[in-house]
């Protein structure tokens, strides 16, 4: 009897982990020298003397992610922290270790992604769009909220490339946010677009995808939306695991090693 409830007691453990990282690890093949043009690849190629050296992105990454934890990922710039969300959506496969998460209820939100810059910002509407998985008929249906949330109102029929970055900005993010939340969401630096009166609309979406009851991960370089909005943080630094507990002492212990 005692070990019937030990299982079901476990079982239940389990099923509140909802992404489970197990000694992740991810190399990357860089080359040594640079090539100056397709040819001079092509030759360097086929003389054998194109040289890689090996970078280690993660290295031996482990932590556990359960329903409803809001958790912020920090580091400094080329620490891991934008690979590591890849992999955990399945854009990327590990070199080594393993991620076990339902891909299927997760939703990776990076701005501007597959966005064309010789098209429109209407076309790039529905290329974006058809790429982060949304319909046609979802997208003709949300079309006007969407240019209504970025402000580009009398813009829709420009080129991307003569936008400047805050209104590329401003598009990608309105694209991102427009469905539902889905049960695990991946915010990847997604609070830094636009002047301020926009940052502080998008700060209030997203506070209303966090606090929907869905599963978080957001990288953020503000310590204050960290501690403000997170349940846990995780620190990963030159693809290490540094720290991972309480947002007010992860992010104390990373400013002052920064």
């Amino acid at each position: 009897m005692g070990k019937k409830r030990y299982k079901r007691k476990y079982k239940k453990r389990r099923e509140d982990i909802v992404i489970d990282i197990q000694n992740v690890s991810m190399n990357f093949k860089v080359a040594e020298e640079n090539v100056g043009s397709l040819k001079e690849f092509i030759i360097q190629t086929l003389k054998r003397k194109n040289k890689h050296r090996e970078l280690k992105a993660l290295d031996d990454i482990s932590f556990q992610i359960k329903h409803g934890e809001v958790v912020g990922i920090i580091g400094t710039n080329g620490s891991g922290k934008s690979t590591l969300l890849k992999i955990i959506s399945g854009a990327l496969r590990p070199t080594e270790g393993t991620v076990i998460v339902d891909r299927n209820k997760v939703q990776l939100l990076t701005l501007g992604t597959g966005f064309d810059y010789e098209l429109t910002a209407k076309e790039n509407v529905y290329l974006n769009g058809a790429i982060i998985g949304y319909s046609k008929e979802y997208l003709d249906e949300k079309y006007e909220k969407i240019v209504e949330f970025a402000e580009l109102e009398g813009f829709m029929g420009e080129k991307v490339k003569n936008f400047s970055s805050g209104m590329v900005s401003r598009l990608g993010f309105a694209i991102a946010t427009m469905r539902d939340t889905p049960e695990i969401l991946i915010l990847d630096e997604v609070l830094s677009v636009g002047d301020m009166h926009f940052r502080e609309k998008s700060l209030n979406r997203v506070k209303e995808m966090i606090h929907s009851g869905a599963t978080v991960l957001i990288v953020s370089h503000s310590m204050d939306v960290i501690i403000k909005h997170c349940t846990k943080a995780v620190w990963i630094e030159k693809g290490k695991l540094m720290m991972m507990g309480d947002p007010k002492d992860v992010c104390e212990s990373y400013k002052n090693i920064k």
